[in-house]
């Protein structure tokens, strides 16, 4: 189906109005980048899938000449796939990928909120010739649905993305029948701004490591930590790049004549999956506000929207780290802000949360950047950028942000199982008793 992005008129209020800008404004379309993802993602694992019949017997080394092994890697089985609602195409496949490039069969359970495209990719699977019953959709809610799958005893393994509190339900769920579970979790992520940098450079990172999709992101840098002395000259300049841009979402699509068209929306402002997380978002900064903190900007619907579930992208100040903003996740286009005064204080604070995914570190001392990247507790690091993900790299945290990693040969090695093969290669008797024959 043909998306077509309107360039003079938007959804607003139920009806199509005319846009009001001052002057233009970038427009960031990750729906589309989304769905090249998908499709990297698929051809990457083809290609591996293609190479593991070559790794099929691989030799291990042994201490003893009579023997000789080899390991011999299977699929799992069954496994179930359950996925979030943001980014719900890409998530589906960075899971079913190498789930069926292993060899597995998979029930792909996507959230109750964005479950369409997951039905449109079986629908693709379809058309390619997949084999009914391969790749299976299980839509529903997750009691419903997702809570079965789990402690369900024909199914072998689940892989879970979402919140830490569902992932330690099905962890408890999978552990009564000894199942194995994989789980990419939340997070809180940390991002270290020194004093050394470009300060556009450094605001062009941050904003985009914690706004970007809306702040609905499990990785996104969200705990901004600046040197002292830079603080206000940062603060400036952030609270002036912040301003809202237009951004699409994998969650911004208004269907509008549903027989001809898709109308992919550009809205001023930040745009939540429904109307729980957009009050959830808001509870959060009322709850900052009521603990002390300064919303520096931000921090409302914008003035001009007065339906929809948005929120302005908003950066908090005098924050503590007993403050609910700091400690737990928002998934939502919020920034809050303290300052240090050492590289080991930087280091201290970031690594001071129950959640360990992604840090980042923003300097141009390339070997403070290494003794940083050293130190974070986390399963992802970057280096003067923030939320570059690549298939071919692994994806995952420790900690609250779960165990297990995603993506690259290791996403492969989820759903395989390592089988040792050892025989025995002599006519010689063992010899570990005397034959009776022989007595």
């Amino acid at each position: 189906m043909a998306i077509r992005v309107p360039t003079r008129q938007l959804f607003i209020g139920g009806e199509w109005r005319e846009p009001i800008l001052k002057k233009r404004i970038p427009i960031i379309n990750p729906a589309t980048e989304q769905i090249d993802d998908v499709a990297g993602c698929f051809e990457y694992y083809a290609d591996l899938a293609e190479g593991l019949d070559a790794k099929q017997k691989a030799p291990v080394s042994l201490p003893m000449e009579t023997f000789k092994s080899y390991v011999l890697k299977e699929p799992l089985g069954v496994v179930a796939l359950i996925t979030p609602w943001n980014y719900p195409l890409l998530m589906g496949a960075w899971k079913v990928a190498p789930a069926l490039a292993a060899g597995c069969t998979a029930i792909l359970k996507p959230s109750e909120l964005a479950s369409v495209t997951c039905l449109e990719l079986a629908d693709v699977c379809r058309e390619v010739g997949l084999p009914p019953g391969v790749l299976n959709i299980l839509t529903g809610f997750g009691t419903e649905a997702g809570a079965p799958l789990a402690s369900h005893p024909h199914v072998d393994k689940v892989a879970f993305t979402g919140s830490s509190a569902t992932g330690s339900k099905i962890m408890a769920s999978a552990a009564q029948m000894i199942k194995p579970v994989s789980m990419e979790l939340g997070g809180k992520s940390p991002i270290i701004v020194f004093e050394d940098v470009d300060l556009d450079k450094a605001a062009e990172w941050t904003l985009f490591g914690c706004f970007w999709t809306n702040g609905q992101i499990c990785s996104a840098t969200s705990r901004l930590l600046v040197h002292v002395s830079v603080i206000l000259s940062v603060l400036n300049t952030y609270q002036m790049t912040s301003q809202p841009v237009l951004y699409s979402s994998c969650f911004g699509l208004i269907f509008h004549d549903l027989k001809s068209r898709v109308e992919l929306i550009f809205l001023w402002g930040y745009i939540s999956v429904s109307g729980g997380q957009y009050e959830k978002v808001l509870e959060f900064i009322a709850t900052a506000k009521s603990e002390g903190a300064t919303i520096l900007s931000g921090g409302d619907r914008p003035q001009h929207l007065t339906t929809g579930f948005f929120v302005e992208p908003t950066i908090i100040t005098d924050v503590t780290t007993s403050m609910q903003i700091w400690r737990e996740e928002v998934f939502g286009p919020v920034l809050c802000v303290k300052t240090f005064g050492t590289e080991d204080e930087a280091i201290e604070l970031a690594n001071d949360t129950h959640y360990g995914l992604g840090a980042a570190v923003i300097s141009n001392d390339l070997e403070r950047c290494d003794r940083v990247t050293k130190a974070f507790r986390a399963g992802v690091v970057w280096i003067n950028c923030s939320q570059p993900c690549f298939c071919q790299a692994p994806w995952g945290g420790i900690k609250r942000s779960g165990f297990g990693r995603e993506l690259g040969e290791w996403g492969l090695e989820n759903y395989l199982s390592v089988k040792q093969v050892t025989q025995y290669i002599t006519d010689e008797p063992w010899g570990w008793y005397q034959s009776p024959a022989k007595l």
